[in-house]
């Protein structure tokens, strides 16, 4: 077993969505076990043209990336690792940069209060996603990446789980258990669950 089986297994599944297409990718300095703010050890996102043109974000270390150490044998870490898609903005040729710390901050989260988040959940955010006022865009809910779904690792299971961005008319309508429902409505004009921070909210209140 290899010191990072954890992170090769991840690779391997990129790689076979992506082929040899290399990824921006985006390292931690200062490890959250070391005492560095940021749970996560990397980001890998990959540019996209198609079903729309939209940034895909992939977390590295809320599962075992390096030794297993969790009790359970069957789960890796958390059980997942978060994406998320994110529609490009024209005339942008790198991907914007608050996805990322939005995927740091959920990680935080995580780690914080032992809370974990799985498919089917809703959650609040605390402002507008990407940080502009006057975005509709203010709350998320999580489901299975439709295209990474779930490995097998040596440490475990990962579940790659993605933050869809909703409004909070959306976000009213997908508590309690709808989540899904309310995603697979979504879906044809949001397809792959890419989140647009620049759309008006979809379902009326």
């Amino acid at each position: 077993m290899g010191e990072s089986a954890g992170w090769t297994a991840i690779d391997r599944a990129l790689q076979r969505l992506y082929g040899t297409v290399q990824p921006f990718h985006l390292g931690t300095k200062q490890p959250w076990s070391l005492g560095g703010p940021d749970p996560l050890d990397g980001i890998s996102i990959f540019a996209r043209t198609e079903p729309i043109p939209h940034w895909h974000y992939i977390s590295y270390g809320m599962s075992e990336l390096y030794a297993k150490e969790s009790p359970d044998p069957d789960v890796s870490g958390w059980g997942f690792e978060f994406t998320v898609r994110v529609a490009t903005r024209r005339g942008e040729p790198q991907p914007p940069m608050w996805p990322a710390e939005l995927l740091q901050s959920l990680a935080r989260y995580v780690f914080s209060t032992e809370k974990w988040f799985e498919a089917g959940h809703t959650m609040k955010a605390a402002g507008p996603l990407g940080g502009a006022e006057d975005s509709a865009i203010r709350a998320m809910a999580f489901t299975l990446d439709p295209e990474l779904g779930e490995i097998e690792t040596s440490h475990g299971s990962v579940e790659f789980l993605q933050v869809v961005g909703l409004t909070l008319a959306e976000y009213d309508a997908a508590r309690g258990g709808n989540a899904a429902a309310v995603l697979a409505f979504l879906a044809n004009q949001l397809p792959l669950h890419v989140t647009d921070i620049d759309r008006g909210t979809l379902i009326g209140r």
